[in-house]
């Protein structure tokens, strides 16, 4: 068997196990393969770039953990669910509504790689892995900076939480 049957015969496979996974169901199981390997190589090239800078690890205080943990939720909320950042979604999904101050609710479209980009990008949890690296890598190459933006982003989120903690107590008021 050369080269071009084998990575013939691994793709039915795949493809065996991904409807067997699936079902009826959309999973985009080699369209997260892509993300995972995407997020793999970026992270090894940010280790790659640290090294060959001999830029060392910092280490992460209770503040910073807290700060980038504000940071991180604000930045990955405000892409998964803003109208203001619904063009970076829209070629990945519909719009259906509301479902609370300044928050959209839309329906992943496409498939394959698009549906699996299309989750990534609706999803805060999802996309908080990859911010709070982003994050990290500017801890390790412009950390004052980095502090900077994650403060300022952290206290958006403390006003954020301020103004929905008003907004239900007019509410019950």
């Amino acid at each position: 068997m050369d080269l071009t049957q084998a990575l013939s015969a691994a793709r039915r496979r795949a493809d065996r196990e991904e409807r067997a996974y699936a079902g009826d169901e959309e999973r985009p199981l080699k369209g997260y393969l892509a993300l995972m390997g995407a997020y793999g190589a970026g992270v090894a090239g940010l280790v790659a770039a640290a090294r060959a800078a001999r830029r060392p690890v910092p280490r992460l205080s209770p503040y910073d953990v807290l700060l980038l943990g504000g940071a991180t939720h604000w930045v990955a909320h405000t892409v998964a669910k803003d109208p203001v950042t619904s063009p970076l979604r829209a070629p990945f999904t519909r719009y259906r509504g509301t479902s609370g101050p300044a928050e959209l609710v839309e329906d992943v479209r496409g498939s394959g790689a698009r549906h699996a980009v299309g989750e990534l990008l609706t999803c805060p949890f999802c996309l908080s892995l990859w911010v709070t690296t982003g994050f990290g890598a500017g801890y390790v190459f412009a950390p004052a900076f980095t502090r900077f933006v994650a403060g300022s982003l952290a206290a958006l989120t403390g006003a954020d939480l301020l103004q929905l903690c008003r907004a239900r107590l007019q509410d019950e008021g």
